[in-house]
């Protein structure tokens, strides 16, 4: 039966020996081994009681039965949830809970902590590590042929979790047609086929590592050399094998530090792609100074996957993300008066293409908010188009940090600052990193004897995945206000960079 990503991504490799993973160990697992694979999780789940449209959370690790696992819930029709593997247990509670998953797989040494998790949330509870974990061993009993349940473009394929400063995360509603389109207008492009070799080290819990790498290979039929991670002995031993690599700028600043990464070391490459934070255009010149290459930068969200690329033919400008991609509109408007902007001007990015989500998940005033009518999204982001339409994104409305990739949102850590003792009230901003594009620091109001920071520090490390931890502390008198009360944090930004 007709199912829109399946058939495309899936489905035409079955049977076929031709190469897909190329894992560390040196082995390579086919395409059509990977088919069957993913037909095996389709049925286990199924043997759960999973129905077409269930949602399955997923906090495992970089492997490729959890690629398998996302195209066997494509395959059945569930709902795919990928959760960040820093996630604490109170974290995940959230994400587990309000998308209502019929299924939480998780790590094999996570299933105690999650166990009453996953009991309250009335979800299954089963696991995946490597080669180990009683979906793997029910996967390993299942036949690998699976009936393909019919899912059209508008069925949602799966759900990111994405936030603003304040309130809730929102579950993003993404479809068949929007994973699709965005993978099919990547291909095209930027030159794919069947001949590329991605190095992967990104993870493969959001957009950039799942949707845009996995789904842009599988469409072109091309080869993936598979890695854990980014580690830096194993990239560039691995870089000689591979024609296109997609990273964040701290996989490029870390490169750059090794001298052997040169021009030799990158002979065989045809393309370098960075997202998800920031490009320092200093770090695009001694790129291209090293290597010859100029990387292109591109523009994506959560909600929309890629909307803007520097071209693959052209100039490639140091601090642009270039054009709208084709099939996507992009309008920069005032926020004030909602009319288009002037080149030159500054205003908030809208996105209207069939990438766009769906919508938020049970936030259908949200969902109003920020999601027009006549389909174009309001992104937050705050860009503006020169005069040959190149567009440069200049901030952010939202007072969103990305660090090393990683969306980081103050209101979750000052909530969690503002219940410490001595503690009277918090404010946390993103100052530049060399590394990782941004990183989190932390503005403490102090009340009585103040706070001990150590155990501020140990606190959040607790609650918080390790990239959402600020990397300093600095107690203030007072935080600055405007005359309606709100904290200015482009103060608090600008203070923090000139105490560094």
């Amino acid at each position: 039966m007709a199912n829109t990503l399946f058939d495309a991504l899936y489905a035409p490799h079955s049977g076929k020996d031709r190469p897909f993973l190329h894992l560390p160990d040196g082995s390579d697992i086919s395409y059509g081994a990977f088919v069957d694979r993913a037909a095996q999780f389709a049925n286990a789940l199924t043997a759960l009681g999973a129905e077409p449209g269930d949602r399955v959370a997923v906090q495992v690790a970089k492997l490729p039965d959890t690629l398998a696992l996302f195209a066997g819930c494509t395959q059945a029709g569930l709902i795919f949830l990928p959760l960040n593997t820093g996630y604490t247990a109170e974290e995940l509670a959230y994400f587990v809970t309000d998308s209502q998953a019929r299924i939480l797989v998780c790590a094999p040494e996570k299933e105690d902590a999650l166990a009453d998790i996953a009991r309250a949330a009335g979800a299954e509870l089963r696991t995946l590590g490597a080669g180990t974990g009683s979906l793997v061993d029910a996967a390993d009993a299942a036949p690998t042929r699976f009936e393909t349940v019919a899912r059209g473009p508008d069925d949602l394929a799966a759900f990111l979790y994405t936030s603003g400063t304040t309130g809730r995360s929102k579950g993003a509603m993404l479809s068949h047609r929007n994973l699709l389109s965005n993978a099919s207008t990547l291909v095209d492009h930027w030159r794919f086929d069947e001949n590329d070799v991605l190095l992967h080290a990104l993870p493969i819990f959001h957009t950039h590592g799942l949707f845009v790498g996995m789904n842009v290979m599988l469409l072109a039929g091309g080869s993936v050399i598979f890695q854990q991670g980014f580690d830096l002995e194993q990239v560039v031993g691995a870089l000689p094998d591979a024609t296109v690599m997609m990273g964040v700028p701290t996989f490029y600043t870390r490169l750059l530090s090794d001298d052997r990464f040169d021009r030799d070391l990158t002979r065989n490459m045809r393309l370098f792609v960075s997202g998800s934070a920031p490009l320092l255009a200093e770090t695009h010149r001694a790129f291209e100074e090293r290597t010859g290459h100029r990387i292109l930068e591109r523009y994506g969200m959560t909600e929309t996957n890629m909307n803007i690329s520097n071209p693959y033919d052209g100039e490639r400008r140091a601090g642009s993300v270039g054009f709208p991609l084709p099939g996507v509109e992009i309008e920069i408007r005032d926020p004030e008066t909602g009319e288009a902007v002037a080149p030159g001007e500054v205003g908030i990015i809208e996105v209207r293409g069939k990438n766009v989500f769906q919508g938020y998940w049970n936030m259908p005033e949200k969902t109003a908010e920020e999601l027009r009518e006549n389909g174009f999204f309001i992104t937050g982001d705050l860009g503006q188009r020169d005069a040959e339409g190149y567009v440069t994104i200049v901030g952010r409305a939202k007072d969103l940090v990305i660090s090393g990739g990683y969306n980081v949102y103050p209101k979750e850590i000052e909530d969690i600052l503002d219940d410490q003792p001595g503690v009277l009230e918090s404010a946390v901003v993103g100052v530049p990193h060399p590394d990782f594009g941004e990183t989190p620091v932390a503005f403490l109001v102090p009340e009585g004897d103040g706070p001990d920071l150590e155990n501020v520090r140990a606190e959040v490390a607790r609650r918080l995945a390790r990239y959402k931890h600020p990397q300093g502390y600095e107690l203030i008198e007072e935080l600055p206000r405007n005359t309606m009360g709100k904290v200015q944090k482009a103060a608090l930004r600008e203070r923090a960079a000139h105490t560094e």
